[in-house]
């Protein structure tokens, strides 16, 4: 039975996890990938010449970061589609206009001239027919006490660091930012209504719902 509930996903479907920090983004693309017998597509942060210049001056360059972000996932979305799909996102390109972006030119670190360049060309590149839109996206949601509580189990020293005031900021920009997406289909899944390390048949669960969507937009 569980198998018939995972052929209901295309072979050459696309489905991209979005979220905040602490949601298990990596955890279910690496899971439901493996169920599924689909590839990975992992966020690049190894070689990108900004991140660290970024993180010595915000206003310098974060406008340098966010299109050096805009082209890599452009092409890893293009890659995608044209090796026939077939693909788990970790991270959609449509977070770092509606999030990261945005966040910058509200706080000052972008300034108005730079965003508007750079959302027009996001608006270009991205927001078009001619774009391979996934299938569908997996939104990562729960309550910020839940998120918290997974992000001090992991234990990263720079996200421990971080002030909570950060991550109160995140959480309602995110839930601001899906409220108003309309650019691909949604699933809203829940952190708190499925648990892959303890119980892993949970995530038949989130396959069938994937697969409905997928179903329903495709016929």
């Amino acid at each position: 039975m569980i198998e018939q509930k995972s052929l209901t996903i295309p072979k050459n479907a696309i489905i991209t996890i979005a979220g905040t920090v602490g949601v298990g983004k990596s955890t279910l693309t690496q899971a439901l990938a493996k169920k599924l017998n689909f590839k990975t597509s992992l966020e690049k942060v190894d070689h990108n010449p900004y991140l660290e210049k970024f993180y010595h001056d915000f206003e310098r360059w974060s406008f340098h970061l966010q299109i050096y972000f805009l082209a890599e996932r452009f092409k890893e979305q293009k890659n995608i589609f044209e090796s026939g799909g077939g693909f788990v996102q970790d991270r959609s390109i449509y977070e770092d206009t509606g999030i990261f972006a945005k966040m910058h030119a509200d706080k000052g670190t972008m300034s108005k001239v730079d965003f508007k360049t750079y959302t027009s060309l996001f608006e270009a590149m991205v927001m078009t027919p001619y774009f391979p839109h996934p299938d569908v996206m997996i939104y990562l949601e729960g309550d910020l006490n839940s998120i918290l509580k997974r992000i001090e189990e992991r234990g990263r020293d720079m996200e421990l660091q971080t002030d909570i005031s950060y991550w109160q900021e995140m959480h309602t920009r995110y839930e601001n930012w899906i409220s108003g997406f309309n650019a691909c289909p949604v699933l809203r899944l829940n952190i708190d209504e499925y648990d892959l390390l303890e119980d892993e048949s949970s995530l038949d669960l989130v396959i069938e719902r994937i697969g409905k969507i997928i179903e329903e937009t495709r016929n």
